[in-house]
């Protein structure tokens, strides 16, 4: 069937913002959880490098941003980042006390928290890697409830700065981006179970009230 489409040449993008991937439910996105001294990735992460079983983690301090890269077993620095059993494998949560605390005073967060980090699956060189940024986080608050017990909200805190915009506008979205195929970096998805390029570029606690926004 053929559907009439009307031809509009007066359309601009001006005023239009790109709304943040974190406002809509995520389950299948790549994820990196920050919580009592453990970390973990989620299963997207692992079904996205379905032959991967240890990692090696890298930070940025300066951009504060954070990669997983695939690793071998007998690599320095490397770690079991999935338990297996026979064809199953699931995200394993790793105790990092000294790691957990360094990224806690990096970022500035509260240690009673978790925090969570969408990522994105790029090609650098020949090399394939998670990038999480640290600065876009969701954040899962813990609070006393009414019989006396700690519990963490299922409710995400963002950014203060999120409160005014649904995204950014499409121009400086798109200025990202290409800084990002600059540095040599593809951004993967996920298509019919199999990774998908897009076309070739060539190359205690604290009130947070303040400084952050309660999403709904």
């Amino acid at each position: 069937m053929f559907w009439p489409v009307k031809h509009d040449d007066s359309f601009s993008y001006d005023g239009y913002q790109v709304v943040r991937r974190e406002f809509f439910a995520h389950v299948y996105e790549p994820s990196i959880t920050f919580n009592n001294c453990r970390i973990s990735l989620n299963k997207a992460c692992l079904t996205r490098l379905p032959d991967v079983n240890y990692v090696q983690i890298l930070v940025n301090p300066e951009k504060k941003k954070l990669a997983v890269r695939p690793s071998r077993e007998d690599e320095k620095d490397s770690f079991l980042w999935c338990t297996t059993r026979g064809e199953k494998r699931k995200p394993r949560q790793i105790t990092c006390r000294m790691f957990f605390a360094k990224v806690i005073q990096l970022m500035n967060w509260d240690p009673d928290y978790r925090y969570k980090i969408l990522g994105k699956l790029i090609r650098s060189g020949s090399e394939h890697l998670f990038i999480f940024d640290l600065s876009d986080t969701e954040v899962y608050q813990r609070f006393l409830s009414n019989e006396e017990k700690i519990k963490t909200s299922r409710t995400p805190v963002f950014p203060a700065e999120w409160q005014t915009q649904f995204g950014l506008p499409v121009e400086e979205h798109r200025r990202l981006l290409q800084v990002n195929i600059f540095e040599g970096y593809t951004v993967f998805g996920i298509r019919d179970k199999q990774i998908a390029a897009p076309a070739d570029t060539s190359e205690g606690q604290t009130d947070l009230s303040g400084g952050m926004m309660k999403y709904d």
